[in-house]
């Protein structure tokens, strides 16, 4: 049985908890042997690497889509000087049955919430991947070498598959496509979550493939896993924070009001143990709200959160509505850039066809590179 992390143990399991994290923030993925190169975290990127993110619209970003992906793209961008780029990739979301018109709006929304979370277009290009037709150009060659097999081994193909009646090919396909989105631009780092290795790993095989095929042309990649705690639903802590959970419940969006956050934080599923104590495995529901509070607020550690936990004399409920504010504070100054972004749909537009001009000029160079050394050209 796992110990709990108390007030009196927290100095300790403070360093293993560090530890662990450090041990899983960055991940560099091989292409026959899986997770391999592991080092500490995404200091290590260098000027000479290209970052490369995608983030599918399906409307308001929430809580862990931010501290998961959004948040580590804005301090990539405070910090590196390379070139970054950021796609919504729209193409990506047709794998699956979309409402047009819900479709349009999404990727507004979303664009407007990566910019109210401070990815700043003068230094990532951010930018719509259907804008950008060298993406599926360069798809449909790859297809062109990628076995069937290898397509229908992919995790997240079987999972997937029998959550929608009758799965189109763009479902089995996306991986590719996927692939597609990486190498069109050389990239060579790419933040995803844990859960994207396997597509990452195809990426890699893909681009050695080529190389081996056609000649040098594509550099291997590697993914920056996150490098704070998964967050979980707030209705079921054994999955992670999720759109596709059908309970709104489970989930903060970024423009959730603070009477919507009070109320999901005050419902969101716990023990019944008052005592605030950090223990994942056998206190899902209380140390998922501790890593809430952990993956906001950088100034912090989960020593100084159970050590003011103890000096207030809190319970978990006390808890809760403590760290609905914590997080309603923090969620504020986005929510409004959101807004104010959002009533600007004539600028949206231009940062996206911007950013697609700037990665049209890269895509277009690796495109005819590709196409002659397959003998298109």
């Amino acid at each position: 049985m796992a110990t709990p992390i108390t007030c009196q143990s927290r100095r300790f399991f403070q360093k293993i908890h560090k530890l662990n994290h450090a041990c899983n923030s960055y991940v560099s993925c091989s292409a026959t042997s899986g997770l391999s190169n592991v080092t500490k975290d995404s200091s290590f990127v260098s000027a000479a690497d290209l970052v490369f993110t995608g983030i599918q619209p399906t409307g308001i970003p929430h809580l862990g889509n931010y501290v998961g992906a959004i948040k580590q793209m804005v301090n990539l961008q405070h910090r590196y000087t390379g070139s970054i780029l950021l796609s919504v990739v729209d193409l990506h979301a047709l794998s699956t049955p979309q409402d047009p018109k819900l479709l349009r709006s999404s990727i507004l929304d979303l664009t407007a919430c990566l910019l109210a979370c401070g990815i700043n277009p003068k230094d990532t290009i951010l930018f719509q991947q259907s804008m950008v037709p060298q993406h599926t150009e360069l798809a449909w060659i790859l297809f062109c070498n990628c076995s069937l097999p290898r397509l229908q081994r992919m995790a997240q193909w079987k999972e997937k598959q029998t959550l929608v009646k009758d799965p189109g090919v763009g479902l089995l396909t996306y991986p590719i496509l996927q692939a597609a989105d990486i190498m069109l631009y050389k990239s060579t780092l790419v933040p995803v979550g844990e859960d994207q290795t396997q597509h990452i790993e195809l990426t890699r095989d893909l681009s050695k493939a080529f190389n081996i095929r056609y000649g040098p042309v594509f550099p291997e990649c590697s993914m920056i896993a996150g490098e704070v705690p998964k967050i979980r639903s707030l209705r079921n802590p054994s999955k992670k924070m999720s759109k596709s959970e059908q309970s709104e419940k489970g989930r903060i969006e970024l423009t959730d009001s603070p009477d919507k956050i009070a109320d999901k934080i005050k419902k969101a599923v716990t023990d019944f143990t008052s005592e605030l104590t950090y223990d994942p495995i056998n206190r899902p529901g209380v140390s998922n709200l501790l890593d809430i509070q952990l993956a906001l607020y950088d100034d912090i550690d989960l020593d100084d959160i159970l050590e003011d936990s103890f000096l207030r004399a809190e319970d978990t409920g006390q808890y809760k509505v403590r760290l609905s504010q914590l997080v309603a504070d923090k969620l504020a100054p986005i929510r409004e850039e959101t807004i104010r972004f959002q009533a600007d749909t004539g600028y949206l537009m231009d940062v996206l066809r911007d950013g697609a001009d700037r990665a049209s000029n890269i895509a277009a160079e690796t495109l005819d590179e590709v196409k002659r050394n397959v003998g298109l050209r």
